[in-house]
């Protein structure tokens, strides 16, 4: 007689290396680990370290032109946040980076690659100062002001327009032709001022200056107000358009078209994306913003034009804009940093006796290390990520391990 078998079956594990039960799989980690939080600071600890290392070799050079280091890293210190005056002059300097930035950003999402900032700030300084010096006393700052920043882009825009132009319809690369406009830009700055028919002051004797006369009153960029600081309106304008610039890109149809038209035209042109309409507006829009920096310049301390109004401001808003690789936050944070070195560099010149080049060149080691630094780590983190393939045969696996063949 057959005995009767039980309808339930008991689960035996595999047999371990012993004969014995195997072990458990270990436990997935519950967390992430010190390197996966390293890794996620990246984009904060990358340009921090590169701003560190930049101030200690330029507190090197300066020691080697001939202040002690406590001198120089003291003088640095205090012309960047020792003062109000300070903060405000270093925040003045990042509103005109943030505005040539901003207008970078929104041509490079179609793109286009604008290195044409210094001769458009140039043109729109000058058209700026046209309509300051030209306005009667008597108007209202309310009227006078608008209409300086307008003239100011308008005058980079038609600037920038020329390269547009050259680009849609002759297929010319604009970083060429906004790169030689540069030099064209500054000449009509320096023709403006050095001729009495166009800009320059009256002449009342031969200590005259070869500059603009002062604008009207009511031109001037108002102050924000803070206790003995020279921050002005800038802040706001530079700021506000980096949100408006945020905003456009990220959140309405124009940016999906704009990001269309930067990773593929013939696609985008498929799609009836109007490419060469986008392509135009977009470097004429980095124009305008670089123009609207021009005027901001006139409309600062000592509100005259005069040969150097630019001094390196579209250079040095190109690499904001280049590092900052399409965020606009990032842009606001590395142009205050620039914009406290530049004014660090000043009162280093002025307090320790050293050459205001040194900050250049700490400007240039922020530049390699951010730009050195970032590379690496992602060229780092690609060697390092498994393929999905591989990552997905490897769970499955560890979840279900094969059975062994006995021998």
């Amino acid at each position: 007689m057959t005995a009767p078998t039980s309808t339930t079956t008991a689960v035996v594990p595999p047999p371990g290396d012993d004969g014995g039960p195997a072990a458990p799989a270990p436990a997935a980690p519950s967390g992430p680990t010190w390197r996966d939080r390293l890794l996620d600071a990246r984009p904060v600890l990358v340009p921090l370290t590169a701003v560190l290392g930049a101030l200690a070799v330029s507190t090197g050079l300066a020691a080697l032109a001939g202040a002690t280091p406590a001198e120089a890293a003291t003088a640095l210190w205090e012309g960047m946040v020792g003062t109000p005056y300070a903060i405000g002059s270093s925040l003045n300097v990042a509103a005109v980076l943030l505005l040539v930035a901003t207008g970078f950003l929104v041509a490079h999402r179609a793109g286009l690659v604008n290195v044409g900032g210094e001769g458009q700030i140039a043109v729109g300084a000058v058209a700026a100062t046209a309509v300051g010096t030209s306005l009667p006393p008597s108007v209202p700052a309310a009227v006078a002001l608008p209409l300086l920043l307008l003239a100011a882009a308008a005058g980079g825009a038609a600037w920038a327009s020329i390269a547009a132009w050259l680009a849609v319809r002759r297929g010319v690369s604009e970083v060429i032709t906004t790169l030689l406009l540069n030099f064209v830009g500054v000449a009509v700055l320096v023709l403006s001022i050095h001729s009495e028919a166009l800009l320059r002051q009256p002449v009342t004797s031969s200590e005259t200056l070869p500059q603009s006369s002062p604008l009207v009153e009511a031109a001037h960029l108002p102050l924000l107000g803070l206790p003995d600081s020279p921050a002005t309106a800038a802040v706001v304008l530079a700021l506000a358009g980096a949100v408006v610039g945020s905003v456009v890109l990220r959140r309405t149809a124009t940016g999906v078209r704009l990001e269309a038209v930067g990773r593929s035209r013939p696609a985008a042109r498929r799609l009836g994306v109007p490419v060469d309409r986008l392509r135009f507006s977009a470097l004429t829009t980095a124009g305008a913003t670089s123009g609207v920096a021009g005027g901001v310049l006139v409309a600062s301390v000592p509100y005259v034009l005069d040969e150097g109004l630019a001094s390196g401001y579209g250079f040095s808003g190109l690499v904001v804009g280049l590092l900052a690789r399409g965020s606009f936050t990032a842009a606001v944070g590395i142009a205050a940093a620039l914009g406290f070195l530049v004014s660090g560099g000043i009162n280093l010149q002025l307090a320790a006796g050293v050459p205001a080049s040194i900050t250049q060149i700490a400007e240039s080691l922020i530049i390699l290390g951010v730009a050195g630094t970032a590379i690496w780590t992602v060229r780092r983190t690609t060697r390092t990520r498994r393929p999905w393939w591989r990552s997905r045969t490897i769970g499955r696996t560890a979840a279900h391990p094969a059975p062994e063949v006995a021998p």
